[in-house]
């Protein structure tokens, strides 16, 4: 069964910091790109950052740049989110995703990712 598991949301006044998780299962997990997309109320869902794991290829939102990190574990099949300097605007459901690559990188689309977990929210207060 193909699943992806967020974990390590919460709240966070301005200026901290915090460290999703996405554990997946069922699917060859190197073999595919791994993303975060993050949807607030009232916005389009916004592709974060992107990492494939048998290369380690990074891609992020100018957005997010300088400030969140992307990694992940291949041993573990988990995917991380290392969000430092966070602001009242970072607040939004964080998802974690799976697809087979970016069409048109840089560029995140959320339509080149099949697979997605059910979010873990991120709220930060000023």
């Amino acid at each position: 069964q193909v699943q992806l598991v967020e974990s390590g949301g919460g709240s966070v006044q301005a200026g901290g910091s915090l460290r999703l998780s996405c554990a997946a299962s069922g699917f060859a997990y190197s073999s595919y790109c791994m993303g975060w997309f993050r949807h607030a109320p009232g916005k389009e869902r916004e592709g974060v950052a992107t990492i494939y794991p048998n290369t380690g290829t990074t891609y992020y939102a100018d957005s997010v740049k300088g400030r969140f990190t992307i990694s992940q574990d291949n041993a573990k099949h988990t995917l991380y989110l290392q969000m430092n300097s966070l602001k009242p605007e970072d607040t939004a459901l964080y998802y974690c995703a799976a697809g087979v690559g970016l069409l048109h990188p840089p560029q995140i689309s959320a339509a080149d990712f099949g697979v997605w977990g059910q979010g873990t929210q991120v709220t930060v207060s000023s």
